[in-house]
């Protein structure tokens, strides 16, 4: 058993050990403080960032989000905070809080006018997505302010920061803070810039454990007590940072609960011989729960409908929830009509596209059989000259299946009559002359009797059938 333990403690120690793979302290702290500072190049940068992540959410493109995420420089000053807090620089500490405040309130001003000034005021999915974090927003930052730290310091840096950046997301949380601000949505602007802290603060606190398990050496004349103090301050302003992620968590998760539960019961018991469910919406506010169900068909008796299907909704988890039914006229909407215009539309554009791509691929077959067909003629006045033992010709295409089971294969076969017979040496000129001639890979020759024969052999067939 020790020996065993002791082969995993090798086997660990050998795989995880970074010792060997990292640049000295003073380096990686180098490139850290370059990176701090936005002045100049670095706040231009910035802004440029800044508005072509707007441009992302305003078009809801992910791709131009992501290019703006690989540009932006917002990452310096939170790194920093992190390596400020681990090797006791408050200098650098202040700095990079300062740097981060202008860097937040710049990207915030830029993306606020962008979206003054956008006639296109819709918030889309992308930038919708930015408006609740949750845990696992604080789960991102965290594990990404740790790939970033290790890569800070290892020799080999690959692709890690870019990474860091598209997975934590600086940008589009205060793009979205900024349209709050435009749009005056105050629950975009506080939610948005809420996930923009949650990143700031995990990135930085990961950046802090990493210096600490990185063994980076501290100042040298350093304050104790204050070291403490701003260390429990920063293991508070986690903590304190995490709980409405928790929060709002839990409530995303009690919201597709509910919606899943509430797809089941419209999918299993809204069937009804006449009448069909064109639409269901599922909304929560606090203990809250209503069921929105749009009918399209025979009208129902509601009062019955809502009586006998509310008793159904216990075995769905759904206990307390309130049922509504629109049906008829009241479901007419200019809304409603353009969203089923617009379904319609596609669905029959669908169906043209499917059409379509069947008549190319018929096309294709028919054109291939003619192909074929023509191949004989094509050729027949030069097997006069070249082979004149040779009376009649088809070629055709055809697929030999196999009583074993195995794949069917596609073959081009030449059924020939001859007056006399070819030598081996004729055939095998007379195959190559045909592939090279028809630009087949491979044909397969096959001496058949003359067609005259055939005719006489149906002849005498239907004369005995009678």
């Amino acid at each position: 058993m020790d020996n065993i333990l002791t082969r995993l403690k090798n086997f660990a120690v050998d795989y995880f050990t970074l010792t060997a793979q990292l640049v000295p302290q003073a380096d990686a702290e180098k490139s850290i403080r370059d990176d701090v500072t936005f002045r100049g190049i670095n706040i231009i940068i910035l802004v440029l960032a800044i508005l072509i992540a707007s441009l992302g959410l305003n078009t809801n493109s992910t791709a131009v989000i992501i290019g703006a995420m690989l540009i932006s420089p917002l990452m310096g000053p939170i790194i920093g905070l992190g390596l400020g807090v681990g090797i006791h620089d408050f200098d650098l500490l202040k700095r990079c809080l300062r740097n981060l405040v202008i860097a937040a309130g710049f990207s915030v001003l830029a993306s606020t006018i962008y979206f003054l000034i956008s006639p296109v005021a819709e918030g889309h999915s992308e930038l919708l997505a930015r408006t609740s974090p949750t845990i696992y927003d604080v789960l991102i930052g965290f594990f990404g302010g740790g790939a970033g730290i290790i890569a800070i310091g290892a020799r080999h840096k690959g692709n890690v920061i870019p990474g860091v950046a598209i997975a934590t997301a600086l940008m589009p949380p205060l793009c979205t803070a900024g349209y709050g601000l435009a749009t005056w949505q105050l629950s975009y602007f506080f939610g948005a810039f809420y996930l923009f802290i949650i990143n700031s603060i995990y990135i930085a606190f990961a950046t802090f454990i990493g210096v600490k398990l990185l063994g980076y050496k501290g100042a040298n004349i350093v304050n104790d007590a204050r070291a403490r103090r701003v260390r429990t301050w920063v293991y508070t302003l986690a903590i304190l940072t995490m709980l409405p992620s928790i929060y709002l968590t839990y409530n995303m998760l009690r919201q597709n609960k509910f919606n899943m539960q509430a797809q089941k019961f419209v999918a299993q018991e809204c069937v009804f011989p006449a009448t069909q469910v064109l639409s269901e919406k599922a909304t929560m506010k606090g203990n809250d729960r209503k069921i929105t169900i749009a009918l399209i068909g025979q009208p129902l008796p509601i009062d019955s409908l809502e009586l006998a299907l509310t008793s159904r909704l216990q075995y769905y988890g759904l206990e307390g929830t309130q049922l509504s039914f629109i049906q008829g006229g009241n479901i007419i909407k200019p809304s409603a009509q353009n969203e089923n215009i617009r379904d319609i539309y596609q669905m029959a554009q669908s169906t043209i596209t499917t059409q379509q791509q069947t008549i190319d691929s018929l096309q294709t077959i028919v054109a291939d059989v003619r192909r074929s067909q023509d191949f004989g003629s094509k050729i027949a006045p030069e097997l006069k000259v070249l082979w004149p033992q040779i009376r009649d010709i088809a070629i055709s295409k055809s697929i030999f299946s196999s009583t074993a089971g195995d794949k069917p294969d596609t073959v081009h076969v030449a059924l020939v009559h001859y007056s006399s017979p070819l030598s081996s040496e004729q055939l095998t000129k007379f195959r190559e002359y045909l592939c090279a001639r028809l630009s087949l890979d491979e044909i397969e020759i096959v001496n058949t009797p003359s067609p005259q024969s055939f005719s006489q052999s149906k002849k005498t067939a239907h004369e005995v059938k009678k």
